[in-house]
């Protein structure tokens, strides 16, 4: 395997800053990760839902890819998500994210027409003889429509071909069941937002998520807790954030606001004014909605 560093901690799913033509925004990207690296990021993923990679095609992804590692210099490990629906090109992007930096790649399951599993786990298993850096499963159901259970996982896992897993479903049973079967030889990112504390209390090596990217500072406090087995502290931490999940989750009319356009306004309301917006078909929070979020940042330690 290539000399690289090894995900852990607090990995902030970053959200991806465009310009207002919807251009990538370089200079607005590199203040938001030194943003994330000053309150407590310990890895950086990118490219990734939060980061919408589904908005991207294959060349501003490798622009990003390439700009972000040159920019972060190996000061932290870098997780870069390369998956698409076809081998043959999350092979290439995955080759690319290695070739200038990335430290670990993290594959989405093959989506929209849901292969079987013995097509999956190939799939996998193909992008492995190509790499020599740590490939992380994004086993997300919400995105991809499935995922691969314990059993499955741990099939990858003892032939090599996988390294890291972000458990995306939100229970926090998947982490117990996965560190369980696997125990030190798999990195367990819980993947989710709203039972952090649960999946790092059983066990979870890091928290890779959308709420690390907008509230690095809360969140990594809430880690640091739970990863020193102080549940009071924990307890405090995730009270601390529960209203700010209440709305992100629960206060919605229609579907609206959605969770992206939610993001970027967390941190525009944090002082991040460089942010933008999401790119289309999504856009700009209403300003009701605005006023809900300054108001629970407003109360929160």
């Amino acid at each position: 395997m290539k000399d690289h560093k090894k995900a852990y901690g607090l990995c902030p799913a970053s959200m991806t800053i465009w310009n207002a033509d919807q251009t990538y925004n370089k200079t607005g990207m590199e203040k938001y990760l030194t943003w994330l690296l000053d309150n407590g990021a310990q890895t950086i993923s990118i490219c990734g839902s939060t980061g919408e990679n589904i908005a991207m095609n294959m060349e501003e992804q490798r622009e990003i890819i390439a700009h972000v590692s040159s920019f972060l210099a190996g000061q932290v490990p870098l997780v870069c998500g390369t998956g698409r629906y076809d081998t043959l090109n999350t092979i290439k992007m995955s080759k690319f994210a290695q070739d200038h930096g990335a430290d670990c790649v993290m594959v989405i399951l093959p989506f929209y027409l849901n292969p079987h599993k013995k097509a999956v786990l190939q799939h996998f298993r193909d992008i492995r003889a190509a790499l020599d850096i740590d490939i992380m499963v994004y086993n997300n159901p919400w995105f991809a429509g499935y995922e691969l259970n314990t059993e499955e996982v741990k099939s990858l896992v003892d032939d090599g071909t996988i390294q890291c897993i972000k458990a995306a479903h939100g229970d926090p049973n998947r982490v117990h069941e996965l560190k369980f079967a696997c125990g030190d030889k798999l990195t367990v990112f819980y993947g989710h937002d709203y039972c952090a504390m649960e999946g790092l209390l059983c066990g979870a090596d890091g928290w890779l998520s959308g709420f690390p990217a907008v509230l690095p500072k809360q969140c990594r406090a809430l880690q640091d807790a739970c990863f020193a087995g102080d549940v009071k502290a924990a307890r405090a931490a995730q009270d601390n954030i529960q209203p700010y999940i209440n709305y992100f989750f629960y206060d919605k009319v229609n579907g609206v606001p959605h969770w992206q356009e939610i993001c970027k306004y967390t941190l525009q309301a944090q002082g991040l004014d460089y942010v933008g917006l999401p790119r289309k078909p999504l856009g700009e929070l209403d300003e009701a909605n605005k006023r809900k979020i300054e108001k629970i940042l407003a109360d929160m330690k």
